[in-house]
This record gives C-alpha cells, sequence and structure tokens, in this order.
C-alpha cells in the first residue's frame, strides 16, 4: 500500500503526514509535501533560493502561507 508523501510507513491516527525533500545546489529545488499535498516545488514554481517555508495550521492542516527567504541576498 502506498503510504501520504510516499513516506515509508504510515502515519498513527490524528497525525498529518508530511515530507521535507531538500534541494541540491541550483539542479534539483526543495519539495514540501503535506497530507499528499505537495505544498512547495519546482514543479508548481513556487520555490526560490535560500530557505523555503510552508506555515501549516497544526490543528486542522489548513495551510496559511508560503514564502521563501533567500540567506545569501541578505
Amino acid at each position: 500500500p502506498r503510504n501520504k508523501c510516499g513516506n515509508q510507513k504510515s502515519c498513527p491516527q490524528n497525525h498529518f503526514a508530511f515530507k521535507i525533500i531538500s534541494g541540491a545546489a541550483n539542479v534539483v529545488g526543495p519539495t514540501i509535501c503535506f497530507e499528499d499535498f505537495v505544498l512547495m516545488s519546482s514543479v508548481k514554481n513556487n520555490i526560490g533560493r535560500g530557505l523555503n517555508i510552508a506555515l501549516v495550521n497544526g490543528t486542522t492542516g489548513q495551510l496559511l502561507k508560503i514564502d521563501s527567504f533567500d540567506m545569501y541576498s541578505g
């Protein structure tokens, strides 16, 4: 059986499934998956150089905001 976000194990009941995959320089971008829904990825064209963040409500699982912070340029 396939688990949410391609995880090896399923999450316990009343827990959210997520997976964060780091990018590789400027070759492969990062990916953030939450409850089997890709929030950020290079395919969605919503990632940036530096720190990529997805803010999710910890009770409802609702996506509140996504953003990236360029740590190189300041």
